[in-house]
């Protein structure tokens, strides 16, 4: 006799975007299952507080249900969402930011900020998808992680990647098969700028002359640039020797071109991006005269946009080789007379660092994931009363805002999510904080 299958009514989304319900004083976490519904699940993990658990089917449906575009959503693990309207994916990552601002940050925030949009699909200038050789599986395999696995999920195309590298995903297993040692490229990173495409295939093993004239042909076909990374970070060049080392992306509402290498840190979403950086200035609100920093400036992306509104922008930035990026961006756009660099591990600031920077006005600060916790700690009185904080991890943002509201004496005028990675459970976020 086969036993009916446990049912749950999901009362809302975690921050993996997972429906949570409550069955016999016990949390359950359901993928696939949305906010409102009745569905049947089948757990995979149990504890004694909590279960971790997969629909098996829908009972009741929820209005905001939609169909995955993709045939592969629920086997690759690129994406989490797809199941849910779009509308009720945003919707979702701002319970997610304000959640942690209540409960981790114990922050008050005086007001929501409309969600920043743009395409859902076809979005993803950035990407590193794994290449695996598997004979059993019909040869290369090329994609992205299956869910809950190291395997890489047997895909021939992928909806969030641009059209024509989805196109890719299946020539490409053909190409790395052909060549000397298959087993020995274990990713290629996908770097898509407004004039190029550049694929860097990582090779453990140098690649053959006929390698390089395979993949050249490859390259010249599709009308792609092919590049080679034999080891560390230093080593990335082109296949092409007479090739340019750089892409560029625009954001042309401040009328700037910025260049980047391939395996430089640039936002995935073009749109998004060009869309986040016009709310950061008008939360920062850059005037001429004002002096204001960019804290973990990267290439430029905010930087530049300060620099462009009229004020004077001061970049700091760990990595060397990206702020030797953003000087030659600024000078490439005309702004060296409005903009400075420094190198300086911000993970490590003080209030000393920070004072070194000179007089500021304001800050923009764009952290990792690890948040800007040093760089809070280190404010003082005299710090500029207006921050931007740019955020790709609420969890981060809520520690460093419960900071900046208990102990240095900031208030949340307003904070809101970007949809950044439509159907992930990615939440990126911007806060605008001040002193009173």
């Amino acid at each position: 006799m086969t036993l009916p299958m446990p049912v749950a009514t999901i009362e809302s989304l975690d921050h993996e975007g997972r429906g949570v319900a409550h069955v016999d004083g016990k949390v359950i976490f359901i993928e696939g299952a949305l906010p409102g519904e009745k569905v049947e699940y089948s757990s995979y993990r149990k504890r004694a507080s909590f279960e971790q658990a997969t629909m098996t089917r829908v009972v009741k449906a929820s209005a905001q249900r939609a169909t995955p575009r993709c045939k592969f959503f629920g086997t690759c693990g690129g994406c989490s969402m797809q199941h849910a309207e779009l509308g009720a994916q945003v919707a979702a990552k701002q319970r997610v930011m304000e959640d942690a601002l209540k409960h981790i940050g114990k922050v008050p925030v005086d007001s929501i900020y409309p969600a920043i949009y743009g395409p859902s699909w076809g979005y993803r200038f950035r990407a590193r998808i794994s290449v695996r050789r598997v004979p059993g599986r019909g040869g290369v395999l090329i994609g992205f992680h299956e869910k809950k696995s190291s395997y890489i999920a047997d895909i021939t195309s992928c909806e969030i990647l641009p059209s024509h590298i989805s196109a890719l995903l299946v020539p490409l297993r053909g190409l790395i098969e052909s060549l000397s040692a298959p087993d020995r490229i274990p990713q290629i990173e996908i770097a898509v700028g407004d004039d190029r495409t550049v694929l860097v295939l990582r090779n453990l093993q140098l690649f053959t002359a006929a390698d390089v004239a395979a993949l050249l042909a490859f390259g010249e076909f599709n009308a792609i640039s092919i590049w080679q990374q034999p080891g560390g970070p230093d080593t990335v060049r082109p296949l092409r020797a007479d090739e340019s080392e750089f892409l560029h992306y625009t954001l042309p509402e401040f009328d700037l071109s910025l260049k980047f290498r391939p395996t430089d840190f640039t936002q995935v979403n073009v749109h998004i991006n060009r869309l986040l950086i016009r709310r950061a200035m008008q939360l920062l609100d850059p005037q001429p005269g004002e002096r204001i920093a960019d804290l973990f400036c990267g290439l430029g992306n905010f930087t530049l946009p300060i620099a462009r509104s009229g004020a004077t922008a001061v970049g700091v930035e760990g990595s060397a080789a990206l702020v030797q990026r953003a000087k030659v961006n600024a000078a490439a756009n005309g702004l060296s007379e409005r903009t400075e660099f420094h190198v300086s591990n911000l993970f490590e600031a003080t209030p000393e660092s920070l004072q070194a920077l000179g007089p500021l006005d304001k800050i923009l600060i764009d952290p990792p994931r690890e948040g800007a916790i040093a760089v809070v700690n280190a404010l003082n009185e005299n710090s500029p009363r207006r921050i931007v904080y740019v955020s790709c991890n609420p969890a981060t943002l809520a520690r460093d805002a419960a900071v900046l509201w208990h102990q240095k004496g900031y208030v949340m005028r307003g904070a809101g999510v970007a949809n950044m990675f439509p159907h992930t459970s990615h939440v990126e976020s911007i806060a605008l904080f001040e002193r009173p």
